[in-house]
């Protein structure tokens, strides 16, 4: 089946796409804030810079697209048009991606993937609530304390 734009068409609609501040990243982002959990974004220091990092509880999250980074699922469909390109790009993403986890997890780092398909509105509750539990499991296994507020400690205001 060949391409239903012209190469200039292609062009513009894939020079839209961004790597940072998608929808996907933002509902994550903004659901994290909401709960308390704070964070720090794309730190170039990191491997693979991270969507989100927790230095403080070891943790990074990275909001995958289903179709760059290749996960079996629905959403991810290999083009018909250059096949061969895409089939190596996304090969090489997902190997990039497995090196990525390695490094991290070898730092010391909890490393959690949120795909864009689990953000639909028909998992996007469950999804957000399973980040929660994870983030939440994971404070509790170092602190030994369940989380009032990741980003607080329990000193009272106005003593030192």
């Amino acid at each position: 089946m060949a391409d239903q734009m012209t190469p200039e068409q292609r062009h513009r609609c894939m020079s839209r796409i961004r790597g940072r501040d998608t929808k996907p990243e933002l509902l994550v982002r903004r659901f994290l804030w909401r709960n308390g959990f704070r964070y720090r974004l794309y730190d170039k220091r990191l491997p693979g810079k991270p969507d989100i990092i927790m230095r403080k509880w070891h943790t990074v999250v990275f909001v995958n697209g289903c179709f760059w980074h290749g996960h079996d699922c629905d959403k991810f469909r290999l083009p018909q048009t250059n096949a061969d390109f895409w089939r190596a790009k996304i090969d090489r993403n997902r190997a990039r991606d497995a090196v990525t986890v390695a490094k991290l997890t070898a730092m010391g780092f909890n490393v959690i993937t949120v795909w864009e398909c689990q953000l639909t509105k028909a998992l996007r509750q469950q999804t957000l609530r399973s980040l929660s539990y994870t983030l939440s499991q994971i404070i509790l296994d170092q602190t030994g304390t369940a989380h009032p507020l990741a980003a607080e400690d329990e000193t009272p205001y106005g003593k030192k």
